[in-house]
């Protein structure tokens, strides 16, 4: 096999230029790289990792940890992490944590009982010191979600403006009976995408009905149970505000004949597909999943820099097809 000397010979450099080269460094001339980039293709050059970590004394990994790794939001936000990882020769292991908040602490430490450089985790519990003395030894960064009892850092969306901002849409589209519909109410996302529906309809002088409001729907037969109780619950509405693009996916086979008005939280794959097509909050999980990546290794690089704690970002509405219709000019027409 191959070593970094090696490398260094063929390509007439030191062993530090070719480490400069295969980290991307910033600072080497675009002829050295490209004699070494041929060097490191020639020799198939691939890196001791067990070398780096007793060099380095930090593993070359970035543990993620999701709620459900088969969340379209969460998959992009690892997957995002990934990229960014591996331009910096490291790897990426993920775990989902579940939805159940007491499972988080084991499932978490599973992880962290492996040699790694950071973690990027997306909770369900409400306390998170258990983290703390990990902390202090790695970068530890949330994601989509704010830690609990710990100070680190954290790259979340603007959970109210954008559910406000999905259900004033509705609203302006002449809708005054809509529905909101989650998965768990304990989680901090779904608790504050329920105040941005409540802040809409305050705005526009609508009452706050518990019975449009419905919660569990995880999957098909929790969304079923979801859509049965806001319909029992009095006049149909006739919109629908989803809180995260998993519930809405479980949602799909209920509504997608049933003519409500239809706004979430987050898109999904094929959501464009669908007719109506679903106007959406666009979390962008890419965006989330880089920051959080590039946070750890900023703090890897530069330990005693000073980074903002706590970032939210600002989230926009992608109109589709879903809420076209206005009711008051088809009620006009009647």
């Amino acid at each position: 096999m191959a070593t970094m000397r090696d490398v260094a010979a063929l390509a007439g450099v030191s062993a530090k230029t070719v480490s400069r080269v295969y980290n991307d460094h910033p600072h080497v001339t675009a002829e050295t790289r490209e004699r070494v980039d041929a060097a490191l293709r020639e020799l198939s050059y691939v890196p001791n990792t067990i070398a780096t970590t007793f060099r380095t004394g930090r593993a070359p990994v970035i543990g993620v940890a999701v709620p459900d790794i088969t969340d379209p939001l969460f998959a992009s936000i690892a997957r995002a992490a990934e990229d960014l990882a591996r331009t910096r020769g490291m790897s990426v292991v993920i775990t989902s944590i579940g939805v159940k908040p007491e499972r988080e602490v084991g499932v978490v430490q599973a992880l962290l009982s492996q040699p790694l450089s950071g973690l990027i985790i997306a909770p369900v519990s409400a306390d998170h010191r258990y983290l703390a003395a990990w902390a202090e030894r790695m970068p530890v960064v949330f994601v989509d979600r704010q830690p609990v009892g710990l100070a680190a850092d954290s790259f979340t969306e603007d959970d109210v403006a954008g559910a406000r901002l999905a259900t004033t849409h509705l609203i302006d589209h002449g809708h005054t009976r809509v529905g909101f519909i989650g998965d768990d109410a304990t989680i901090t996302t779904s608790r504050k995408r329920l105040q941005g529906y409540r802040d809409a309809l305050t705005d526009a002088e609508l009452p706050y009905s518990e019975e449009l409001v419905a919660f569990g729907a995880f999957d098909r037969s929790g969304a079923a149970a979801a859509i049965a109780a806001i319909d029992g619950g009095g006049p149909r509405p006739t919109a629908l505000f989803c809180s995260n693009a998993r519930s809405a996916i479980s949602l799909v086979p209920f509504v997608r004949s049933s003519g409500l008005a239809l706004t979430t939280f987050g898109d999904f794959p094929l959501a464009d597909m669908l007719r109506p097509a679903w106007t959406y909050v666009d979390q962008d999980p890419h965006r989330l999943g880089t920051l959080a990546a590039r946070r750890v290794l900023d703090r890897l690089d530069r330990p005693s820099g000073r980074y903002r704690r706590r970032t939210v970002l600002p989230v926009p509405l992608v109109e589709r097809s879903s809420c076209d219709v206005d009711i008051r000019l088809t009620a006009e027409a009647a």
